[in-house]
Formats: structure tokens, sequence, C-alpha cells
């Protein structure tokens, strides 16, 4: 689990799922190494996890927080510049 702190929370279940990618990476985008947000979910967003992967490969950290099976969370840190 990551020691980063979380600077906030993005709760997707209410947004339309066309903004959901652009908001979270523009907020992964403004943190600084060592900060996080948690990202909340009503289903695995493992295929954002794959994009981070590929967009940012090595700067990021993926920590589950909760895993369903009607709410996720998952923390989200930068770990590199």
């Amino acid at each position: 689990m990551s020691s980063a702190s979380v600077a906030t929370t993005i709760d997707v279940r209410q947004i339309p799922p066309r903004e959901r990618h652009p908001l979270i990476f523009e907020t992964f985008t403004r943190l600084s190494p060592g900060q996080a947000f948690r990202l909340v979910n009503d289903h695995d967003p493992k295929p954002l996890y794959y994009q981070f992967n590929a967009e940012f490969p090595g700067s990021f950290a993926w920590d589950y927080e909760e895993q369903g099976p009607d709410v996720w969370q998952v923390r989200i840190s930068r770990t590199a510049a």
C-alpha cells in the first residue's frame, strides 16, 4: 500500500463515461510526486490501469482500497515526475 497523501477523491459513478478518463488523467498530471488521489467507481477500473501503464509507465502506483462488488476504490499516486 502506498503511503502517498490523498489530495482528493474523485467519485466517477455520477460522471458521464466520456468525461471520466479525461478528468482522472487531468487530476493525475496535477499531482506532485508523493501525492495521490482516490478513485471511486462502480466496477473494477482495470482498463484504466492499463491506460495509466501505457501513458505514465513507472511514474504511478495503483493500490486497491476496496474491491467491489458494488464499490471499487483505488488510490492512484504519482511516484516520479
